[in-house]
């Protein structure tokens, strides 16, 4: 009963209303102060009708369309010219929310409901939302903004470039490689914000289950440097025991975002000591400690997305794959578990996660499982004595003992999940 083309006219009224609204209830504001503000509720809602109308008339062709946003925008530009030269503090945002406003037109005469209306909103909000937004760029310090750009910029610029094909008989895939890059670097990333978004409210607790959630390495080498100074021994013994436990969980996320089948080898026994280390940590840590008050300060680890710490990991996890594949071919099962061995003791994450590139091809599940299982009980092993060197006498000897229990813990699912 109502024409198509009425449908588009009111959509184009509405939505260019609304933004013509938000821009009379900002040109009011500055009325006030005798500050000119270009268009309201009528003014956008005719741009958007002259771009639909544009848009109708033109048809596939986009030359008449190009012109009438050239012609729009020669308008806006006459606007904010005199803004130039009555306004101190002239601001832009007028002038290109009715560009914003024409496309919106042209979008709905091309049948893009969706995005016209997208377009519309979000250009309502980030109008409407000009104080909060202003604001938080003034708290958000300028290195955390590059360091999001440099994680955008593993994610989105360099992953979809990188070749998804195999190469060498080891079968080196770039993308995956680069892809797991990606994910330590997304989990490394997501709780360094968690932990600046806590600092100094969560203690050492928090602190380490964050902080296990990055690097259970980086973590006990850092509470074991604090321990020194703060003599809590319970607190922080059992902050590293608790960076250990969530270290089983990561691993469970990491294998299962590149090999379910290896996931479903250890997700129990992972799942349990897991469970163990962070519940066992947490008990430890509450038992009283002669200056107990210290144990609430919380540290703050260093940036996590270097862009060479990234680059490094990726040619890490490539020796890794190559490590593992001439392991499998020359030496079997005693290859891979003496590998395992010496790669637990530094950080475990590549060796792992290349295990989950050749886990039920060119090794076997059982035996990937298995590797799994003694790199992680190995660098339990080797954050055991970390603890015990850089920490004081009480938090180092009861590191050592904590974490040597997780060890042997760690290595009975052995005895069924490497069969």
């Amino acid at each position: 009963m109502f024409p198509p083309e009425g449908v588009k006219i009111v959509t184009t009224l509405f939505l260019c209303f609304l933004i013509g609204l938000e821009r009379e209830e900002h040109r009011a504001a500055l009325q006030g102060d005798r500050k000119y503000s270009f268009g309201g509720v009528r003014a956008f809602p005719l741009i958007g009708l002259i771009g639909y109308a544009m848009a109708l008339i033109s048809g596939p062709q986009m030359v008449p369309v190009t012109v009438g946003f050239a012609v729009i925008g020669a308008f806006l530009w006459l606007s904010y010219r005199h803004k130039l030269e009555t306004s101190k503090e002239p601001g832009v945002t007028t002038e290109l929310s009715g560009l914003a406003t024409y496309v919106v037109g042209v979008l709905v005469s091309r049948d893009q409901f969706w995005i016209a209306t997208t377009l519309a909103i979000l250009s309502m909000l980030l109008l409407e939302l000009k104080d909060f937004l202003e604001n938080l760029a003034t708290k958000i310090p300028g290195e955390e903004i590059f360091t999001f750009t440099k994680f955008l910029l593993l994610t989105c610029v360099i992953l979809p470039i990188v070749p998804n094909q195999g190469f060498t008989p080891f079968d080196l895939n770039p993308f995956k490689t680069w892809l797991i890059v990606v994910a330590i670097s997304g989990v490394s990333y997501g709780s360094y914000l968690l932990e600046k978004a806590s600092r100094g409210k969560g203690g050492v607790r928090l602190a380490a289950v964050l902080g296990g959630a990055y690097s259970s390495t980086f973590t006990t080498l850092v509470m074991a440097k604090r321990a020194r100074t703060l003599k809590t021994p319970h607190g922080y013994s059992g902050g590293i025991l608790i960076a250990s436990g969530v270290m089983y969980f990561r691993f469970l996320v990491l294998v299962g975002l590149f090999n379910l089948s290896l996931l479903h080898r250890i997700l129990i026994p992972f799942f349990v000591l897991g469970i163990i280390g962070v519940a066992g940590g947490w008990a430890w840590s509450e038992l009283p400690d002669a200056a107990a008050a210290g144990s609430a300060e919380a540290y703050l680890t260093k940036n996590p997305l270097e862009l060479g710490a990234a680059f490094s990991l990726a040619v890490v996890f490539a020796v890794m794959i190559v490590a593992t594949n001439f392991a499998v071919m020359r030496l079997g099962r005693e290859g891979i578990y003496a590998l395992a061995a010496i790669t637990g003791l530094a950080p475990v994450d590549p060796f792992i996660l290349g295990l989950t590139q050749t886990a039920g091809k060119m090794t076997p599940l059982a035996l990937a499982a298995g590797g799994v299982v003694v790199a992680a009980s190995s660098n339990n092993f080797a954050k055991a004595f970390i603890a015990f060197a850089f920490a004081d006498r009480k938090t180092g000897t009861q590191s050592l003992l904590l974490l040597l229990a997780l060890t042997a813990l760690g290595l009975l699912p052995l005895v069924w999940i490497a069969r």
